[in-house]
């Protein structure tokens, strides 16, 4: 199942896309007499993914067709939610970017850090550039969104605590991180660094999760791409990783790497694009004064 957050009737809410349309979980609501809530955050907190899932697998598919719809392109999209508990990433999990950045492989354990809720913006809204850096990179990455209050969690059970994945974007002060690698947090913190959206999918649309290719693209260009396979630290044992340090709630968000950054300037379009997802775009607006 894939969702989306529209905006619509000045808020937010969730939506089911089904055939390049999108009808909102209110409407199915309505249309079905079910009392789900209406935005991802609450229906991830309250635990109803899977019974909308279910419902979505059995009988969805065929009701849909009939429901009152919009069409993907004159949608309008927000973040999949505003307030998650926790923005969590990793670092360097490529062979080719942990070389670029260290010059030696990754090491038997990630680079991990954490982003502030202030960081988050959704698709196509404004990645501000900082007046304190000069240089400012963005990143393609597959999120994981979790499902389940877990801790302490096996790798090989992960995908049971797992809701589903996202395309995120990650933004970094590049220069200042190069000043001293004890200032990675402040160069991942600023304001609007931190994108993801538009679509969610559930896990069981990822048969083969290693197959999924990511990509970092600069205005249309594709910069950087690889495929999950190719990860040091896959999705699973990260998920294992983080829950082996601190308990996980339902809507807490983990990047998982890039295939490699690009450099942004004022006026620059960067997306992270994943297969079957929606491509998510920010564009970028300059306030740096070396810019």
């Amino acid at each position: 199942m894939k969702l989306v957050t529209v905006k619509a009737e000045g808020g937010e809410s969730a939506a089911i896309v089904f055939r390049d349309k999108v009808t909102s979980i209110k409407t199915i609501n309505e249309m079905e007499g079910k009392n789900w809530n209406t935005d991802l955050f609450s229906i991830l907190q309250k635990d109803q993914l899977t019974e909308i899932n279910l419902w979505y697998k059995e009988e969805g598919e065929d009701k849909l067709c009939h429901f009152p719809d919009i069409p993907v392109e004159e949608i309008r999209c927000a973040p999949l939610y505003r307030n998650p508990g926790k923005i969590l990433g990793v670092g360097m999990n490529y062979m080719e970017k942990a070389i670029e950045l260290s010059g030696r492989p990754p090491e038997e354990e990630p680079v991990i850090f954490l982003k502030p809720g202030t960081s988050l913006i959704g698709p196509e809204e404004s990645i501000k550039l900082p007046l304190q850096s000069s240089e400012v990179t963005a990143e393609g990455e597959l999120g994981i969104i979790i499902g389940k209050t877990c801790r302490d969690v096996k790798e090989k059970d992960a995908s049971s605590v797992v809701a589903g994945f996202t395309t995120t974007l990650d933004m970094t002060a590049k220069d200042i991180h190069v000043k001293n690698p004890r200032y990675l947090q402040r160069s991942k913190s600023f304001d609007t660094f931190f994108s993801f959206g538009p679509y969610f999918m559930t896990v069981d649309e990822f048969p083969f999760l290693k197959d999924i290719t990511v990509e970092t693209v600069l205005n249309g260009e594709v910069c950087h791409q690889n495929v999950v396979a190719n990860m040091m630290y896959q999705p699973w044992w990260i998920v294992s990783f983080f829950s082996n340090i601190m308990t996980l709630h339902p809507g807490d968000i983990i990047m998982t790497g890039t295939p490699g950054s690009v450099v942004i300037r004022d006026g620059d379009v960067v997306e992270c694009n994943i297969h079957e997802f929606k491509r998510l775009q920010n564009p970028v607006s300059g306030s740096s004064l070396f810019v």
